[in-house]
């Protein structure tokens, strides 16, 4: 292993051979992907759940678009989910000679707003619920970002009300050819369609210069100086950066069409249930929406019959932003304590409220697991019902001691007693520690928020969850 400022690309790669890195700090992810699209030579191919029209993403577009203007062909695809409101720069975007965008899984009743979506739920939601969840960052084909990130001010520490914590694996050279195969399964099959096809607004002549002149404008207003001013203060980032064989490295995807007339093809399902069935000594698991279910749970617990150290790491309920999956998971909590599963719950780290199915606190959002402190996973995937069996996931296995070692260390540093509760069952009743004394109700929530979660775990949803 050796120490490399320059990880967040890996310029330095001899030809022929291939390395790898974890990345958990969120200014460094920036940096990375920044880094990644100016080094481009000859090819961007990105593919994301959600870009946001924020700070943080407006400064990558605008880096996407200097590297189309350097003739570098860059492709884009996105779920269809959240484009709506960002679908006039996506089109003009896609009038760029070296730039196609296309959306996966579209809402035909654009037009009609939130009333036309709600219709379209109605007339087609067993096609609508089905998302395309993977996050892809494929630089000239040998040089991959995956992960758990979207694109977006939360995730890059630009959020004002609340940042998630996340990680990337990063891999470059003959290594991290695998990864674009996945990419062009996507890009190429019916799910993903043409922007020009899905949305109404044809570029004028002039838009490309006026989205040019738009990005330029934001990359110089007040918030983004402000972040890019905290970027050029830090040091240059230090990470462990080590070299690897091609063969130890597997990226995994579910097929495009996951889901599709109402058929299931969970790939991703049997790769992680695979590999942690293996698993002889340990599993760590890092799910910020962990919701086991019947059969997951009867997967650990028969881990755990066989001697298998369990532990997981989930968001507690001041910190989920989504209520209802702790509604479901809580279910659980019981029956895993009892099998002897640690159960470690991220404290909360960010902002107050949240509605039942909706957004509000948030702190965990990394997704990963480790197996024998040998084989670990980096990716989009959540141990849930919807990772499981609704969204295509992407990720990548990868079995090399040091960077197992790393992500160990980043779940010990995660489950220390100043990040995480500690749950326990006491008899019958649940307590949280963190070394003081022990709290016997979810920490730091109000009683609203535990009767709406309670709620939710009464509610026939676990498949959607």
């Amino acid at each position: 292993m050796e120490t490399e400022a320059e990880h967040a690309l890996m310029e330095r790669v001899p030809p022929g051979e291939s390395r790898a890195a974890l990345v958990c700090d969120n200014l460094d992810a920036f940096a990375m992907r920044v880094r990644a699209a100016r080094a481009a030579r000859h090819t961007l191919d990105l593919q994301y759940y959600h870009w946001h029209e924020d700070v943080t993403g407006t400064l990558l577009l605008a880096e996407v678009l200097a590297a189309a203007d350097r003739g570098v062909r860059v492709r884009l695809l996105l779920d269809d989910l959240y484009v709506r409101k960002a679908e006039r720069a996506l089109a003009t975007l896609d009038a760029h000679p070296c730039v196609e965008v296309r959306l996966y899984n579209p809402f035909h009743l654009r037009r009609g707003g939130t009333a036309g979506d709600l219709l379209e739920f109605l007339w087609a939601g067993w096609r609508l619920n089905h998302r395309m969840h993977n996050k892809l960052w494929v630089t000239d084909g040998v040089q991959v970002i995956g992960g758990g990130r979207n694109i977006g001010d939360e995730y890059f520490d630009a959020s004002s009300q609340f940042n998630f914590r996340d990680l990337d694996l990063v891999v470059a050279g003959p290594a991290a050819t695998g990864a674009l195969p996945r990419f062009e399964r996507y890009w190429a099959s019916p799910w993903a369609r043409p922007i020009q096809l899905v949305v109404r607004h044809r570029p004028s002549h002039g838009d490309l210069g006026s989205l040019r002149r738009d990005l330029q404008a934001a990359r110089e207003a007040p918030a983004a100086g402000r972040y890019l001013g905290r970027l050029a203060e830090r040091p240059q980032p230090g990470g462990t950066l080590v070299t690897l064989d091609p063969a130890v490295v597997r990226f995994v995807a579910d097929p495009p069409g996951k889901g599709k007339d109402r058929r299931r093809d969970p790939v991703m399902l049997r790769e992680v249930s695979m590999a942690m069935t293996q698993a002889r000594r340990q599993v760590l698991i890092v799910s910020p929406y962990f919701v086991p279910g019947r059969r997951g749970a009867r997967s650990l617990l028969a881990l755990r019959r066989r001697g298998v150290e369990v532990a997981v790491l989930t968001n507690s309920l001041a910190a989920t932003d989504v209520l209802a999956v702790h509604g479901g998971y809580a279910r659980y909590r019981r029956r895993l304590l009892r099998a002897g599963v640690r159960l470690h719950e991220m404290k909360r780290g960010g902002q107050q409220g949240g509605s039942l199915l909706g957004s509000g606190r948030a702190s965990l959002h990394t997704k990963a697991f480790l197996v024998d402190g040998e084989e670990l996973f980096v990716g989009s995937y959540n141990l849930d019902p919807r990772s499981a069996h609704l969204n295509t996931e992407g990720g990548c296995f990868v079995r090399h001691p040091e960077l197992a070692a790393a992500l160990a260390a980043e779940f010990s540093r995660l489950t220390a007693t100043e990040h995480s509760w500690a749950v326990r069952l006491e008899g019958h009743r649940l307590s949280w520690r963190d070394g003081g004394p022990p709290l016997h109700h979810e920490p730091d929530t109000s009683l609203s928020r535990r009767v709406l979660a309670r709620i939710a775990g009464w509610l026939p949803i676990e498949a959607h969850l």
